[in-house]
């Protein structure tokens, strides 16, 4: 048998934690066909890749590609990094369905990439990422928040019965089309004004269809406790599988939480729910600006917004609050300082990316709330980074049988600098991060155990057939990396850098990285969950 691809003398870490160990891996078409002994003269493209490792393409189960896909389809930042599968539709934000009054506030967010609005449902917007084609496979979610504000705009309250039932409606024709479940984000509006009750009664239509749940949980800071035991809570109201995303503890006073939050889903294990979490690999957290504000605040949508901050009793009504820690989830100025927020994006501010909000205070001379309302109310889609994490809760995390590796980033390229500003490292380097600084360096994983939480593990939690592992008549999803090389080179300083020791990438049978350059391959795929 000649195959299209052979790959020689590896060492083949297969994904599902067991030892390493030396084989070739012969491909056709889009399956891995053979592990064994291959000879060089049954391959039609050969690999040599004597010291290095062959495993499962890596799989990012929370990144935020939703829009970016569309225009750079190479992901670039993804796919260097070894990631072939991405989950998209996270923290309650999916690109449909669409219906007015989400539609004005998704095109304001597709004004950021030059994007026009040519969907209206989940099929629509698959159709149109594989017209449009893509490096990595697509894995949906769909966003409980943008279901709401299609019924309910951005109101702060409980739905009638005919705006539920039309929202499990929505979530129903999502899942039909292909979703693999549902996602909130419960610190951003509108979702933070659902109660658990309403989120209960639409995950149950999810949980019919074998979907998971996926949670930006309600607090990642001094409600943390509790918001743990709220997903918890809906994981065994509504009978559905679990996933907390980017598990950590945020702000200074918080650190040491997830021990007992660890408990707690451990707990909930044993009592029968299938639940688990993800990290990134990082102290520093991402997000927009106003998102810091009370969700009051951002009642009614951005013009509203608007209002509010140009009015100076509101200010002071807000700084009240989040100087007194009063309607706040996250109190993230109070919890970890204006020195710890750092603006990386902001559309007519360029010149003050990259600094803290306490240097652009200082250096203009005024009281910092000012600054950030200021800030808020000239960019309409200014984001930050917040160092708020300690290296100790990421380690406990990473650790646990129950983490996976997610980027919780978009899908970049080198090119995306003048357009989008600074990011977080974490969109160019997390994978290889954790198997150059947690496996290499400092041990805190066996490479086996990490190559399984970024493969078979999210794989088996979205129900994926066929990939994440190393085996015969699987997807060829295939990383080949040096594992005395490899590393990230992005840091937030500069957070446009690749990662080395990544010497190829194959997405479903066709090399899309080569010698650690991208050959501009598009061979990933929408992947459709299939419904009974």
């Amino acid at each position: 048998m000649l195959y299209d691809i052979v790959i020689k003398d590896s060492w083949v870490v297969d994904g599902t934690g067991t030892p390493r160990f030396k084989a070739d891996v012969g491909i056709s078409g889009e399956k891995i066909v053979k592990i064994g002994e291959i000879p060089i003269s049954k391959g039609d493209i050969v690999i040599d890749a004597k010291g290095a490792v062959v495993c499962p393409g890596f799989i990012d189960i929370h990144s935020h590609s939703d829009l970016s896909i569309l225009v750079n389809p190479k992901a670039e930042s993804k796919i260097m990094q070894g990631i072939t599968t991405e989950v998209i539709g996270n923290c309650g934000f999916s690109p449909a369905p669409v219906k007015e009054p989400a539609e004005k506030e998704l095109k304001r967010e597709l004004e950021k990439y030059g994007l026009n609005l040519t969907w209206r449902t989940m099929k629509e917007y698959f159709k149109r990422i594989e017209e449009n084609g893509t490096s990595v496979n697509v894995v949906p979610l769909v966003g409980f928040g943008t279901i709401r504000t299609c019924v309910m705009d951005y109101e702060n309250r409980r739905p009638t019965k005919d705006e539920l039932d039309e929202m499990k409606a929505l979530t129903e024709q999502a899942m039909l089309d292909g979703a693999f479940g549902l996602s909130t984000g419960l610190i951003y509006v509108p979702d933070c004004y659902a109660d658990t009750e309403e989120i209960v009664e639409v995950c149950k239509i999810v949980s019919q269809y074998g979907g998971i749940y996926a949670s930006h949980i309600r607090g990642e800071g001094r409600t943390l406790i509790e918001a743990v035991k709220e997903a918890i809570e809906i994981g065994k109201r509504a009978s559905i599988s679990v996933e907390i995303s980017h598990h950590k503890a945020a702000g200074v006073v918080n650190w040491g939480k997830v021990r007992e939050t660890i408990k707690m889903i451990e707990e909930a294990r044993k009592e029968g729910l299938d639940i688990s979490f993800d990290v990134y690999p990082y102290t520093a957290s991402h997000t927009s600006l106003e998102a810091l504000l009370p969700p009051w605040v951002l009642e009614g949508g951005r013009e509203r917004l608007e209002e509010r901050l140009q009015n100076r009793d509101i200010r002071e009504r807000v700084k009240y609050e989040l100087e007194n820690s009063i309607n706040i989830v996250d109190n993230c100025i109070a919890d970890s300082g204006w020195d710890r927020i750092v603006p990386v994006y902001l559309d007519s501010d360029k010149e003050l990316e990259g600094k803290s909000l306490e240097e652009i205070a200082k250096s203009m001379g005024k009281d910092p709330y000012d600054v950030f309302f200021e800030l808020i109310l000239r960019n309409k889609n200014a984001q930050v980074i917040i160092h708020e994490m300690s290296e100790e809760d990421v380690i406990t995390v990473m650790k646990h049988p129950l983490s996976m590796i997610c980027t919780d980033s978009e899908a970049l390229s080198l090119s995306d600098i003048s357009r989008i500003g600074l990011t977080h490292p974490r969109g160019f380097g997390s994978f290889p991060r954790v198997l150059g600084v947690y496996v290499r360096e400092k041990g805190v994983l066996a490479l086996e155990e990490a190559i399984r939480k970024m493969t078979s593990m999210a794989a088996k939690k979205l129900g994926i057939p066929g990939r994440g592992v190393i085996k015969e008549g699987a997807y060829a999803d295939i990383v080949i990396f040096d594992p005395q090389r490899i590393r990230d080179t992005a840091t937030y300083e500069n957070p446009y850098s690749y990662p080395v020791g990544i010497e190829y990438v194959i997405v479903n049978g066709k090399i899309t990285v080569e010698k650690g350059k991208h050959k501009g391959t598009l061979n990933g795929k929408v992947l459709r969950k299939i419904t009974q």
